[in-house]
């Protein structure tokens, strides 16, 4: 699956005001595969979609040396759960538009799921549903078949036996 995510102030682009930098569009689509540890952002991409430098990511994060997983913090930017502490930071999509709107206070925040480009695994997974599907068309006629003749059978002795 893909995932957009679009921030804008002004006009779908950041509008960073008097500090001196140029307005940057910051409407990114980031191209992740369908796993779900694929979907999320790692801090590059969430750099890049806040527009941000990887210090200030790093400081908006919601981490702890002493605890691996620390509770959901509404100020910061929080992460996914991790199991050891040298994984990477992972951040889910929805948490980043949270923050961007409720933190960084961006107006337009939009998160969007497209469709994923047809995989060689996906190709083949709907062939296979082709295929059943087309086994069960079979079936289906063959059991309709067999049923009306039984039931024509049932009538006729019906018939006989009247």
């Amino acid at each position: 699956m893909f995932w957009k995510l679009s921030l804008a102030m002004f006009n779908g682009s950041v509008n960073l005001g008097t500090n001196g930098r140029a307005e940057e569009p910051i409407d990114k689509v980031l191209n992740q595969s369908s796993n779900l540890s694929d979907a999320l952002l790692n801090i590059d991409d969430v750099q890049k979609t806040l527009n941000r430098s990887r210090a200030s990511v790093y400081r908006y994060t919601n981490t702890d040396t002493r605890n691996l997983n620390p509770p959901f913090n509404p100020r910061k930017l929080n992460t996914e759960f991790r199991s050891d502490q040298k994984d990477q930071l992972l951040f889910h999509p929805n948490e980043v538009a949270r923050f961007a709107k409720d933190i960084l206070r961006i107006k337009e925040v939009t998160v969007e799921v497209l469709n994923s480009p047809s995989s060689e695994t996906q190709n083949i997974l709907t062939a296979i549903l082709e295929e059943l599907r087309i086994i069960r068309n079979k079936l289906d006629e063959k059991y309709d078949s067999n049923n009306h003749s039984l039931s024509n059978r049932l009538e006729d002795t019906d018939r006989k036996a009247a």
